[in-house]
């Protein structure tokens, strides 16, 4: 298993393993449970997203675009016609 991702929050965690999930990737979060034992402030490289060694080219791809991509704040939105 390698890193292809370090997360800030675990919403942030779900969202890039969600991801890798829809391109039938395997990803796993380290990390998860850490964040409760800390205490009130947030720590900071405990969340890790894993993949095996031979989807992480993909899964660096795949999460590359993804950061790359440009935000559109009005595409949730449908007009009533």
């Amino acid at each position: 298993m390698k890193c292809v991702f370090e997360a800030d929050q675990l919403g942030e965690a779900y969202i890039i393993k969600h991801l890798l999930e829809r391109a039938s990737l395997h990803p796993i979060i380290h990390g998860e449970y850490l964040q409760g034992g800390v205490g009130e402030i947030a720590p900071s490289g405990l969340l890790k997203i894993v993949v095996a060694i031979d989807e992480y080219d993909e899964a660096k791809s795949i999460i590359q675009a993804w950061d790359e991509a440009e935000w559109d704040e009005d595409a949730w939105r449908h007009e009533a016609q």
